[in-house]
């Protein structure tokens, strides 16, 4: 027996797996911004020659790189709120999982990019009687930033794409909202099949605005 395809239900429905992709879009944004400053922070910790400053960022680090995603989302969901004896709902909790775990990913392509660049150009800048802080700011930051930004933008494909975790802590964003309409419709296969394409839309849409600016950063170079 053929199967029929039947989009009519999940389309009659769309207006709510438009509203999951804006909750996607939005947590996925919020995270990605937390993340950038979480991992510039560890980057530069675990850079540091001070080992009591190095030691534990490169611990944080190991701990999101060896785990699984889904343990962060359970964990400030469900273990954080008994520890700290505070209440957390579905969107802070898989903000504070995503943006810690994606801090640990980004600190990694930032501190590759900065140790990418040339031991000259340390000593060169050193020898002109330059800071530290000068030293990153002027020399080794916009150098390292169009290095990196090719992994960053992949790693933030990847976190788009991990959001869809947050549904198992009941966050309406595409995934849950797909799993309602389902519900109701009983459609299964268009249902996954209709959100599927809208993550390729909203990644092959952000993909090119990325290809945009990195080509605009190589012409500036």
């Amino acid at each position: 027996m053929t199967y029929q395809w039947d989009f009519a239900p999940v389309l009659a429905r769309f207006d709510l797996l438009l509203y999951g992709l804006l909750n996607t879009v939005k947590i996925a944004l919020i995270s990605i911004v937390l993340g950038v400053a979480i991992g510039l922070l560890l980057a530069f910790l675990r850079l540091s020659p001070k080992r009591i400053l190095s030691i534990p960022a490169t611990a944080f680090i190991e701990f999101y790189r060896n785990t699984p995603p889904i343990v962060h989302f359970f964990w400030f969901f469900y273990a954080l709120p008994v520890l700290m004896n505070v209440s957390l709902d579905p969107f802070v909790a898989a903000v504070l999982a995503l943006s810690t775990q994606s801090g640990a990913f980004y600190a990694e392509v930032f501190r590759g990019g900065i140790v990418s660049v040339e031991q000259g150009q340390w000593e060169g800048a050193k020898a002109l009687g330059m800071g530290r802080a000068q030293l990153m700011r002027r020399i080794i930051l916009p150098q390292a930033f169009t290095r990196m930004f090719p992994p960053f933008v992949e790693r933030s494909f990847e976190l788009t794409k991990t959001t869809a975790l947050a549904s198992t802590l009941a966050y309406a964003d595409l995934l849950y909202q797909a799993m309602m309409v389902n519900s109701e419709t009983f459609r299964p296969l268009e249902v996954y099949t209709t959100i599927a394409l809208m993550y390729v839309v909203l990644l092959v849409a952000a993909s090119s605005l990325a290809r945009v600016a990195e080509a605009r950063m190589t012409a500036y170079r």
